[in-house]
């Protein structure tokens, strides 16, 4: 195989696990990305990495400034509004048509007590990440491939966005609660009281993570 085929191969699977790393909170918008640091983390050559850069600028996940490098993407108020108007779209409906016994609900019962843990303990950082893989259950629930891997885009935007944040403990401690409550009514076989409950927790978020955006500059 040809380098180049090689790289062109390579590129969105490294892609990927930067996409994995901004949904993880490792990442924080703004900051600068060390492509030796990353090219050793991965053990893959520069021109791959280059390539992955490339993908995810195509995204509006990273963003290139000539002479300075490449660094993550800060979101517009525009962008914000978006991802949650697609968020209400997609999980809300996932919610309304789900099977309570999907095997999503497993995994996002364990992410709801895993945050609890982490509330308990103040690790915040944990809590944002459970909420990640809670709501990447709720799309789960729609047993669409596509659908699994548009969101894992929206996630990373959104991880972005919460990194707006200054105080991450306001942003995560009143939804463990609220993704609990969403989960009991899922289980029970409410499911439409499940998506109307997170509808309003989605306008609530929103409101939360664009008055942090209003306060930057």
């Amino acid at each position: 195989m040809a380098e180049q085929d090689m790289i062109s191969a390579l590129a969105p699977r490294l892609a990927e696990k930067i996409r994995d790393r901004l949904i993880a909170g490792e990442l924080k918008p703004g900051q600068r990305l060390s492509e030796a640091a990353l090219s050793a983390d991965f053990a893959v050559s520069r021109n791959s990495l280059r390539e992955a850069f490339r993908l995810l600028t195509k995204e509006g996940l990273l963003r290139h400034e000539p002479n300075r490098g490449m660094f993550v993407a800060t979101p517009s108020m525009a962008s914000i509004l978006d991802i949650y108007r697609v968020r209400r779209m997609i999980e809300c409906q996932a919610l309304a048509g789900a099977y309570p016994h999907h095997p999503a609900v497993a995994r996002m019962r364990r992410a709801v007590e895993a945050a609890k843990v982490a509330r308990d303990a103040e690790h915040w950082g944990s809590v944002g990440s459970q909420n990640m893989v809670f709501h990447a259950g709720i799309v789960e629930l729609a047993d669409s491939e596509r659908l699994n891997a548009f969101y894992a885009q929206i996630a990373a935007e959104l991880r972005l966005s919460f990194g707006l944040l200054a105080d991450p403990e306001l942003l995560h401690a009143p939804y463990v609660d609220l993704n609990a409550a969403i989960l009991d009514h899922l289980e029970a076989g409410r499911t439409q009281e499940a998506a109307d409950l997170l509808e309003a927790y989605l306008t609530q978020s929103e409101r939360t993570v664009l008055a942090a955006f209003s306060r930057i500059g």
